[in-house]
């Protein structure tokens, strides 16, 4: 080791003896370059730290780029590494064939390379897994925000009110129905629906329908978007998710059109989307639970909003059934950890339910930082 490190110094003091005549030649007028700067610091580095430091990592930049970082773009983002091998290996055979194919036909090796070069061509990605990401971009209209129910509803879920409530575990949920109804149809009435005789606005009893999603289309032209800068993504409620427990994402609430920001909306955390009819008219909606802000301005530390879930008087969670043309996008938080370790045991599908408060993240795309100000 300490004959390779003499070998080491005696090498690059003849690279710096000899390197003089590139300048003496007018061919270079300096020598500051970083990598040759770094090399004087190699013999210390490998003493302390048992590796060169400036080691150029160009090659393998470049390679982790075409091997990791596009074949993960093609996936799904859902358990990539299969997706990111398959695409992998299904280039490398179309590589194989595409060279094949012109030594066949006596085609110069540049023109094959510069076909596979292009980087227009979906190459590999066809025929891996169709399921869509949680966000993607979409060409439309500009809009600010539209939200609606997926596609398909659950037909093996409950198909009444009473059912979902007791599938919930909610046992007031048809009262949250009646109070949503009564804003629905009397705006105008300003009572605690509590107070409205059962005569005169009677409970919803009819069939609902259930879904797990609901898709929201925003204006985001800060981030990856399609035609007129819009993008959509899903929000979920769904008992089961990909096989890894249940998924009950967050969301912006809008409950004051005329403020701006977080004053302006809540975080609510989604149970359960369903729709209805009454009186002819399809309510699509949301059972939600209500989270708190604390304080009335963002963490000075972090810059964020900070909340925690809300509840009643009687310490039962605030819940509530709100119209999904009030939702505005997904919300993404981040639990308040603490001091301590986080038990090995608490799964990600169990995050909500674990900690007592959260940082609405505004850092997780550019969108998020334009409204949770």
């Amino acid at each position: 080791m300490e004959k390779d490190l003499d070998d080491l110094d005696e090498a690059l003091a003849r690279f710096y003896r000899y390197r003089e005549v590139f300048k003496t030649m007018g061919v270079i007028t300096t020598f500051s370059l970083p990598r040759q700067h770094s090399m004087k610091h190699y013999k210390q580095l490998i003493q302390l730290f048992g590796a060169p430091n400036g080691l150029c990592s160009s090659i393998t930049e470049s390679k982790h780029v075409k091997a990791v970082k596009k074949p993960y773009r093609r996936t799904n983002k859902y358990h990539a590494l299969s997706q990111m091998l398959l695409i992998n290996q299904r280039l490398d055979k179309l590589a194989a064939s595409v060279l094949a194919a012109h030594k066949a036909t006596c085609a110069q090796p540049a023109e094959a390379n510069s076909w596979l070069g292009d980087e227009d061509r979906p190459l590999a990605s066809a025929s891996i897994d169709k399921s869509q990401g949680d966000c993607e971009d979409v060409s439309g209209p500009q809009v600010e925000a539209h939200v609606s129910l997926a596609w398909t509803q659950q037909w093996n879920r409950a198909t009444a009110i009473v059912a979902l409530a007791d599938k919930l575990r909610i046992p007031n949920l048809p009262d949250l129905v009646r109070a949503f109804l009564i804003g629905q149809l009397y705006p105008e009435d300003t009572r605690d629906p509590t107070e409205i005789p059962y005569l005169k606005y009677p409970r919803y009893e009819g069939r609902i329908s259930i879904y797990n999603s609901a898709i929201s289309m925003f204006y985001a032209p800060s981030d990856p978007s399609g035609i007129g800068s819009m993008r959509h993504e899903y929000i979920h409620a769904a008992p089961t998710w990909r096989q890894n427990g249940p998924c009950y994402d967050c969301a912006f609430v809008i409950t004051d059109p005329e403020l701006q920001g977080m004053h302006g909306m809540d975080i609510a955390r989604m149970l359960c989307f369903f729709s209805f009819k009454s009186e002819g008219i399809c309510y699509p909606c949301a059972v939600v639970q209500w989270f708190d802000r604390v304080g009335d301005e963002p963490d000075e530390a972090t810059g964020m909003w900070m909340v925690r879930p809300s509840f009643t008087r009687d310490h039962q969670r605030n819940l509530a059934v709100i119209h999904v043309d009030t939702i505005f996008r997904a919300a993404h938080l981040i639990p308040i950890y603490g001091r301590d370790f986080v038990p090995p045991e608490i799964a990600p599908c169990h995050s909500y339910d674990a900690f007592n408060g959260f940082y609405v993240n505004k850092f997780v795309d550019h969108h998020a930082f334009e409204i949770a100000y």
